[in-house]
């Protein structure tokens, strides 16, 4: 299942490098669709674009791979997500909004039992999601994040903030707070981090969403939040 997960995640990664060299060839003739490239009507404007013989070719050429890594990626996804349903700790983890199977997935696989950590601060560290901290003159000075860990599951989480963002409206008012403050990328990193430490809790107590809300938000487990 982690090589299931990861192979997914290589392709995945080799289409948006083709989706971005398309992006490009759009750009040097001055269309400029961004997202709408994708869409039925952006691709057919992509096809008709006036090219010179070697850019045709090349326009031809991802054309014809980005196809077939969609063809290979959904078989990919159908596997991911059967083999998350079938995963009780899996299923568990999709109950909080915005995380799918791949993430639930990743998660689950690379925490491994989660009793073995005492406290969320120790899992987002162990994930490479912890600030490093500079301190000089009796001053603190938290920097970038590590980076240290598994980088598959980091990356997962960072890009299932966008959802979660969108349909957790206790992550949603975080994110909102913060982002007038910080760089949005910072801002991510938290929610990421936040992320990971509420999953961690949510396989630590075998408790699904939205009743890992109301844990966290109870003074008697100060704990939960605190970490």
């Amino acid at each position: 299942m982690r090589q299931l997960v990861l192979h997914r995640h290589k392709l995945v990664q080799v289409r948006t490098r083709v989706k971005n060299e398309l992006q490009h060839l759009s750009l040097n003739t001055g269309m400029q669709r961004k997202r709408r490239l994708w869409s039925e009507a952006g691709m057919q404007l992509l096809r008709e674009l006036p090219l010179k013989p070697w850019a045709s070719c090349r326009r031809e050429d991802l054309l014809e791979l980005l196809a077939k890594l969609d063809q290979q990626i959904g078989r990919l996804d159908q596997a991911v997500q059967a083999a998350a349903e079938q995963h009780w700790q899996a299923r568990l983890l999709m109950t909080q909004p915005g995380v799918g199977p791949n993430t639930a997935l990743a998660f689950v696989l690379t925490i491994g039992d989660a009793s073995r950590f005492r406290r969320g601060k120790q899992v987002a560290s162990y994930l490479g999601l912890i600030p490093r901290e500079t301190s000089s003159g009796g001053r603190q000075k938290l920097g970038a994040i590590s980076k240290q860990g598994n980088r598959l599951l980091r990356s997962l989480l960072v890009e299932a903030t966008h959802n979660v963002v969108r349909c957790d409206p206790g992550f949603r008012k975080q994110y909102l707070h913060h982002c007038h403050q910080k760089a949005k990328g910072v801002v991510k990193t938290a929610v990421a981090r936040k992320l990971a430490v509420r999953l961690y809790w949510m396989l630590r107590t075998q408790v699904g969403y939205p009743e890992i809300v109301r844990i966290e938000s109870s003074p008697r487990v100060a704990r939960v939040s605190a970490s």
